[in-house]
């Protein structure tokens, strides 16, 4: 009587190289040498004889088949263990071994825990064993889990399952398979929308963090602030001796980078950040640093916006290489007194922006403005403003006394 078990096909692969062997298996032997074999006759190694007779047992032969049956029904446990701990065996003897009827805990175990049982063979040995413990052990090899989510399914279907093996597989069903799958529909669905560029960043983004991590509705979410494509990405400003700046962040700085952030448009904007606004930075932070470099590069005004803010200065340096950053986002950031020196330098450097007056005449009034960049502005700076520069005293004393001596300097004084 098989009961609740499931015969598996029989791997047709011969693993051994003893020819007797291999003529066994593939059935070219003649009747008298299958039937000595069967009645395990023959001088046979211990794993080429397990062979042979898993093989015998689907015979088409009779005769031969119930000899093997028998045979193989009188191994003793303790040979059989060994076969199963054994990396050499043939995957058909590990196969009949883990799917075995009334075989010992001891060899189911050992089964389970050689790296060569096929997957399928434990996916059948975890829908039917009664033993809680024995899915545990299964549970643990996350590898497998993800090879084969066959044996996922059979897990959580087994009424035998502890809360321990459940939640193992359970974890390992939603990090490798919901959410793959559900990254691979949403980024369907971007894509039937027309929308490439989101569709290529979610498709890329890692979505997770040290700290937490991102349902799908979160980066649905995010996916809508995309539109810039990677074709029109330029990196090459990222050196490569600054990945270490990509680092993980624990929760704590996360959060650091959140307050921060709403702070900083608090006190930009002169008044409560809206519920919403707050929802998208906390999702957007969420993000390891890498993909919110991403998301600078790529993400649309109001993702530019909060980026700009964040404490990373690769992050915000990103948001003033992003290809559809306007003129008027960049007067504003200059006049920032939150963001990043950095980025005020870069920008500075700009020719093209620096060719604006607002923008050149916010950085030289920003007292967060590195003070060479200020210096090499102030000449460009028209009299009436120098004036004014000179009597700020948000800027540095070095700045308003260079401000002083030019506007003196134009006036003839």
């Amino acid at each position: 009587m098989i009961s609740a078990w499931s015969i598996l096909p029989l791997n047709s692969e011969i693993t051994s190289t003893n020819p007797v062997v291999q003529a066994i298996v593939a059935g070219t032997a003649p009747q008298p040498a299958l039937l000595a074999a069967a009645r395990g006759l023959l001088p046979l190694a211990q794993n080429d004889l397990l062979e042979v007779l898993i093989a015998l047992t689907t015979s088409a032969d009779k005769e031969v088949a119930t000899a093997a049956n028998e045979t193989l029904a009188g191994q003793t446990a303790e040979d059989l263990i060994m076969a199963a701990k054994d990396a050499d065996t043939a995957p058909t003897v590990l196969t009949h071994l883990a799917t075995r009827n009334g075989a010992t805990r001891q060899l189911h175990e050992a089964a389970i825990l050689n790296n060569k049982t096929p997957d399928d063979a434990l996916a059948t040995l975890a829908a039917a064993t009664n033993d809680g413990s024995l899915l545990e052990l299964i549970a643990v090899n996350q590898q497998r889990l993800v090879r084969s989510p066959a044996i996922i399914e059979a897990i959580l279907a087994n009424p035998a399952k502890t809360s321990e093996a459940e939640r193992r597989a359970n974890e390992t069903r939603r990090e490798f398979f919901e959410k793959e799958r559900g990254a691979r529909q949403i980024a369907q669905e971007l894509r039937a929308r027309g929308k490439t560029a989101a569709a290529e960043f979610f498709e890329a983004a890692e979505l997770t963090s040290a700290a937490g991590e991102l349902s799908v509705d979160d980066a649905w979410i995010i996916a809508q602030h995309i539109e810039v494509s990677d074709a029109d990405l330029d990196d090459a400003w990222l050196p490569a001796e600054r990945y270490e700046e990509l680092i993980g962040e624990t929760a704590e700085e996360i959060a650091a980078n959140v307050q921060r952030i709403i702070e900083s448009e608090q006190l930009e904007t002169g008044g409560e950040v809206s519920a919403e606004r707050v929802s998208l930075i906390r999702r957007i932070m969420l993000m390891n640093t890498r993909d919110r470099i991403k998301l600078a590069m790529k993400g649309d005004r109001e993702a530019r916006g909060i980026l700009i803010r964040d404490a990373n200065k690769l992050v915000a340096t990103a948001v003033v290489k992003n290809p559809r950053i306007t003129e008027h986002e960049v007067e504003n950031i200059a006049a920032m007194r939150t963001v990043s020196d950095e980025v005020l330098r870069i920008i500075a450097l700009n020719r093209a922006w620096a060719r604006i007056y607002p923008v050149i005449h916010n950085l030289a009034r920003n007292p967060r403005t590195p003070m060479p960049t200020v210096m090499n502005i102030l000449p460009r700076i028209r009299t009436k403003d120098l004036q004014q520069l000179s009597l700020n005293r948000n800027v540095a004393e070095g700045v308003r006394r260079q401000a002083y001596r030019l506007a003196q300097t134009r006036s003839g004084s």
